[in-house]
């Protein structure tokens, strides 16, 4: 198994190749499962300016120009994802920059929404990022993020607990209050994320001063479940969690 920082294991070929092929990446936004509850907690992009975290391809930005934001911009570290995401797009109104999502303090503008999807928890200093967000945003403006839950994240494999014949007997909840960095296996390498208890990712967007809008825990819809088995899986934990922030007009 071969272990890569998370700053370049986008840009290794043998993951990216891997990654490419997920349905996620091949479907888009429908393909997955969260999107339906994401899509619906997202705001009103007419006429907005909105900066996405960690885009990946794009398809968030994508969305939002699509929907009416009159200037994207999508930030992400990895050039490959960039270069696929710039391939894909073709309306003027969305740029793309390679930079850590911890820099935006550099970014000369302010923006009327922040999103970001199944990013933050590769982020170590999430407080920090959180005031970084509060710092980039318009009065009033909107934060909208997606997360790997802390009960899918907390004992840190990120594996089904298995008999003999490999059916799938329970998932493992272990060292909750402890928010230290965990290895997973994704796509055959070794992967660091940041485990986080529901109060500290809910609190912290809080004692910042933000108002939480919408807090929730998606289920793949019934369709999903239907053509693809494994879905029914997801029922039994929750493997996300959506949360969306109000920076109000007065603080």
């Amino acid at each position: 198994m071969c272990i890569i920082s998370n700053q370049s294991i986008y840009d290794d070929p043998d993951f990216f190749q891997a990654y490419s092929h997920m349905a996620r990446s091949e479907g888009g936004l429908k393909a997955a499962g969260e999107w339906q509850t994401l899509q619906s907690v997202l705001p009103d992009f007419t006429g907005k300016t909105v900066l996405d975290l960690g885009c990946g391809y794009g398809w968030h930005c994508r969305y939002a120009a699509e929907h009416g934001a009159k200037a994207v911009l999508g930030i992400d570290s990895s050039q490959k994802m960039l270069d696929k995401a710039a391939e894909m797009t073709g309306d003027r109104r969305i740029q793309y920059r390679q930079m850590d999502m911890t820099a935006i303090a550099s970014l000369p503008d302010h923006y009327d929404v922040i999103l970001s999807s199944l990013a933050i928890h590769y982020i170590a200093d999430y407080a920090g990022l959180v005031a970084k967000i509060w710092d980039r945003l318009n009065t009033p403006g909107r934060f909208i993020m997606s997360v790997e839950h802390p009960i899918f994240t907390a004992q840190g494999s990120e594996e089904w607990i298995t008999d003999k014949a490999g059916k799938r007997l329970y998932w493992p909840v272990d060292r909750y209050f402890d928010e230290s960095s965990r290895e997973t296996d994704f796509l055959g390498h070794t992967v660091k994320k940041y485990h986080r208890t529901l109060t500290t990712y809910l609190e912290t967007l809080l004692r910042e001063g933000f108002q939480l809008t919408d807090v929730v825990e998606p289920q793949p819809p019934k369709a999903m479940q239907k053509d693809n088995p494994d879905m029914q899986d997801e029922l039994r934990r929750p493997m996300m969690l959506i949360v969306s922030a109000t920076k109000p007009a007065t603080h």
